[in-house]
This record gives structure tokens, sequence and C-alpha cells, in this order.
């Protein structure tokens, strides 16, 4: 039997290999993807397998620039431990490197790129998580390019598990870095209160007016108060209209103009914002392991 593009991406998806070992598996069983899924498993190559179902919620955000590139990624881990070693530390960069060099469209192209020792970015990720014997997974990325008359600032806290990066027109290193840290501070979620969605401004409207304080006050009332509260809503969640991390008496906006730049945008990362993180028991855990 002929061994088809899908059928490679569907045994990779079962077993997390990576796309050549899924390749030569898939044409040794001939075509027959659950035998191909013993192979794999008999060489020790589909560990990654079993951790399938478990949470990679811990890990690292990365940023790096070169030139007129630069990418931004968040690769996740099971625990903080392992976040910690060496392996995952120099897989974080590595392929932080590929991702800014190739510049992928998504998540899919970064894992299929070519990385180190001919082995694909998946491949990469694969192997450290067979030496550290936790799932390891590249969550998202963003990268950037700038001209000669744009700056990027970039900045990491606590290690990495929060990072920033931003584009500005202008030139000031220094300052531009500044903004990036208060970025990761602060956590803006818009460059102005020009980009915030009209259905965010319209659900922040209905909870308001929704509170119990203003019942019973008159609609033109409520209506004043409401358009008060949306537009400190609007300045709390918009990064020009901030106080500047650095300077309380001074929103973000100001800094920025006083120091020649005008933010284009930004993408920040905190570790595992969104995931829902497993809940375990560590007596229950400890019996478990007793009774083995």
């Amino acid at each position: 039997m002929a061994v088809t593009a899908k059928m490679v991406k569907e045994l990779r998806d079962k077993t997390s290999v990576g796309m050549m070992d899924a390749k030569k598996a898939l044409v040794e069983a001939e075509g027959d993807i659950q035998k191909a899924i013993d192979l794999l498993r008999e060489k020790g190559m589909a560990k990654a397998a079993k951790k399938g179902d478990r949470v990679a919620a811990e890990g690292m955000t990365y940023v790096m620039e070169e030139g007129n590139k630069a990418a931004i990624i968040e690769l996740n881990s099971e625990t903080d431990f392992v976040a910690g070693n060496k392996e995952f530390n120099d897989l974080l960069a590595a392929v932080t490197k590929i991702i800014l060099e190739a510049q992928p469209a998504d998540v899919e192209a970064a894992l299929a790129l070519p990385g180190e020792e001919g082995r694909t970015v998946n491949d990469m990720i694969i192997n450290v998580s067979q030496i550290t014997g936790e799932k390891i997974t590249l969550r998202r990325f963003e990268t950037m390019t700038k001209n000669d008359g744009e700056v990027f600032g970039a900045y990491s806290h606590m290690g990495g598990s929060i990072s920033a990066l931003a584009l500005f027109e202008g030139s000031n290193a220094e300052a531009a870095r500044d903004i990036a840290m208060h970025i990761a501070a602060i956590a803006p979620q818009y460059v102005s209160d020009a980009d915030v969605p009209a259905e965010v401004v319209a659900k922040e409207k209905e909870v308001q007016l929704a509170s119990e304080d203003l019942n019973g006050k008159p609609d033109n009332i409520k209506e004043k108060m409401v358009e008060g509260r949306i537009k400190k809503f609007l300045a709390e969640i918009s990064l020009l209209d901030q106080p500047f991390v650095k300077n309380g008496d001074q929103k973000v906006a100001d800094f920025a103009k006083e120091n020649g730049l005008t933010v284009k945008s930004f993408v920040r990362y905190q570790v595992g914002e969104g995931i829902e993180k497993q809940q375990t028991n560590l007596a229950d855990e400890v019996a478990k392991q007793i009774g083995q």
C-alpha cells in the first residue's frame, strides 16, 4: 500500500514522532497505522504518545532579535522543574532562532521546519520530551520584521515566565525596552482605545448598565455614569493611556512621544495563561507509587 501524506499526518498526530520516522514506520508496516504505532513503541520512539493527555501548562517564554527580525515564543512543559533544565532551555533558544529565521505561518508549519542534526523542530521537541520524561509542546509564537526606521523593544520577566515584544517607529532602543517592560508588567490588551473592538466595549457597557448601584437612577444619569466607567475601562486596557510603570505621573503615550517613538504593535506572553491546569494530590501520587 502506498504511504500518503494524510497517513503520515495521522500517525504523527497519534504518536508525536517526526515526519520521517512516521513515514518509515508506515512503509515498514505496509500502510497499517496500528502496526506502525506498535513498531514505533517497540523502538521506544513513541513515548511521547503516552503523554498526549497530560497538561503542559508550565514552561518558558523567550524573545529573540536578530537584525530586522524578531520572534517571541511559548514552549510548555508539565512542571516548572523541567522548564528550568538545561535541555529545555537549550531547546527553547534553538526553536526560537529557527522560527525567527524562517518566519513560519503557524505552529504546524514551525514544527515541520528543518532543525538541528537533520531533525525537524517537532523531532527536537520529542527528543527533549523523551529525555525529561514530560510532555513538551510549542504552544504559540509571533514573528515581527522591521525596517531601518523602526526599532524593537523586548523584555523578559522572572526568567521568562512573562515576555513582551513590541515594534516602534523611531530609534530609541532603551526607551523601546522600557515600554516593553511596562507591557510585561501591566499587561495592556490593546495599543490604544481606538483598537478596542466594538463588541468588547458593548459587552462592558452591558455589564455596567446592570450594576446594582445604578438601580433606580434616571436613564440620563445612568448613561453619563456608564460613559465615565467605559472611559476608565478603556484607559485601563489601552497601552498608551496607562500610567507609565517607571513614572506613574506620566502616561505611556507621553513617554513614547518624548523619546521619539510611536507604538505600532506588541505581543505579550505569560506562561500557561488560558490553560486549565491539572489539580494533583501529592499524597495520592505517592500512594500510587508505593502501591506499584
